[in-house]
């Protein structure tokens, strides 16, 4: 598969359509000056631009796999944006959200993956597991799948809850070697049956160029926010440390997984 490195368009949110009440981060469908619907994340939700930032590099590392995630984007939010807003909470997040925010492109019409209606193949399971236990993702649940069927595929969604690491930071080395135990809940572990040919796969593919790459589209003022002693380009330089470790370490993860699934079968 030949790779092009990632390249993410800005476009400035117009209006917003509708909240989308979905635990506490409270994403939003909105209009942007390109024309189109986006779900935007906001930056003063929840975990806040964290969630940002592993929304993005998870979203890319999926689709540098060849997996299907729908197109993200930064979102400005203006200053004057939402102070007709009646619902004070929605008025207090954008008031905080103001600046640079993320969104993913609104796949009209499609529907939540249900496991019980629709099974997929043992190789693209089996590929999405990988990728979950690559980036610590707990949020990938029959309770809450985070996937969609749209146009008769499956699309990823909502990598916010990923790489947790970030939210305590001092023992990231560490958490890089550690095998991913909340594999045994993820909705498709039954289903992924080739995870020793995926891990020869995409432990080639993800090269450190790959992921420098991807990780190079955070923003600078992302890592800027005085949620670390050290400056941006060292903390840019840990995720990247972070997730090349991860991958190099990558057959404690997939044992892991196999042993879990074995207990669920």
């Amino acid at each position: 598969m030949s790779y092009t490195p990632p390249v993410l368009r800005t476009v400035n949110v117009t209006r917003y359509v509708t909240p989308l009440r979905e635990g506490g981060s409270l994403p939003a469908i909105a209009e942007a000056d390109d024309g189109f619907m986006y779900v935007l994340k906001f930056r003063g939700a929840g975990q806040g631009i964290k969630a940002l930032i592993a929304e993005l590099i998870g979203g890319e590392i999926a689709r540098a796999l060849g997996l299907k995630v729908p197109e993200i984007v930064f979102a400005n939010l203006d200053t004057s944006f939402g102070r007709t807003e009646p619902d004070e909470e929605i008025q207090d997040l954008l008031k905080a959200s103001t600046g640079l925010n993320l969104a993913l492109h609104y796949l009209s019409r499609a529907i939540t993956y249900d496991p019980a209606v629709k099974k997929i193949d043992s190789v693209l399971a089996s590929k999405i597991v990988w990728l979950d236990c690559l980036l610590t993702n707990v949020d990938r649940t029959a309770r809450n799948t985070n996937m969609l069927i749209w146009h008769d595929e499956l699309w990823l969604i909502d990598h916010g809850a990923s790489l947790y690491f970030h939210h305590s930071w001092t023992n990231w080395a560490e958490q890089a070697k550690r095998p991913f135990v909340q594999v045994k809940d993820h909705v498709l572990l039954s289903q992924a049956g080739e995870l020793e040919n995926v891990q020869a796969e995409f432990s080639k593919k993800l090269t450190p160029e790959i992921i420098t790459d991807i990780v190079d589209l955070v923003p600078e003022e992302w890592l800027n926010t005085g949620d670390y002693d050290v400056s941006p380009a060292e903390v840019r330089k840990v995720y990247i440390e972070f997730l090349t470790t991860r991958i190099a370490a990558s057959e404690t993860f997939v044992k892991e997984a196999q042993h879990a699934r074995q207990s669920i079968i």
